[in-house]
């Protein structure tokens, strides 16, 4: 059971990778035209969501491989609170998403939700960085 969890935990870290190139991709739409802009945001809103689901599967598999491991109380309290962390922003760019796409059908001004977007994404891809750090490294704490 603990492979078949483990396999399941590394796909899971695997669609969370979206979050490490989203970054890059919300830099770029900016300088797309609208229907570009459009396409790319609802792709972006579409994988979010997957992304999302991932982090789900993340937390069921991770709460089942901590405890048949041993780990430090500290090392459990930083993944978690990175989990959450995670889960919250990729969350919370949804409304700024939604609000780009009806931005680009209304033909509106969207820069606002761009950097919005664009901040949210540096957040979440640093907050995945640091969790990858502590997945590797779990004996530093």
């Amino acid at each position: 059971m603990y492979t078949v969890m483990m396999f399941i935990h590394i796909l899971g870290a695997a669609a969370l990778g979206f979050y490490l190139i989203l970054p890059f991709a919300v830099g770029k739409m900016a300088k797309l035209s609208l229907p570009a802009q459009e396409g790319s945001a609802v792709a972006i809103r579409s994988l979010n969501t997957c992304a999302q689901f991932a982090l789900l599967i993340q937390l069921l598999t991770g709460g089942y491989l901590m405890s048949q491991g041993k780990y430090s109380v500290p090392w459990m309290v930083i993944t978690v609170i990175l989990l959450l962390a995670i889960g919250a922003i990729g969350g919370m760019m949804g409304k700024p998403l939604r609000l780009a796409i009806n931005g680009i059908k209304n033909k509106r001004d969207i820069s606002v939700e761009i950097g919005k977007i664009r901040t949210m994404s540096a957040l979440v891809a640093i907050c995945v960085l640091v969790m990858l750090f502590f997945m590797v490294y779990s004996h530093i704490i």
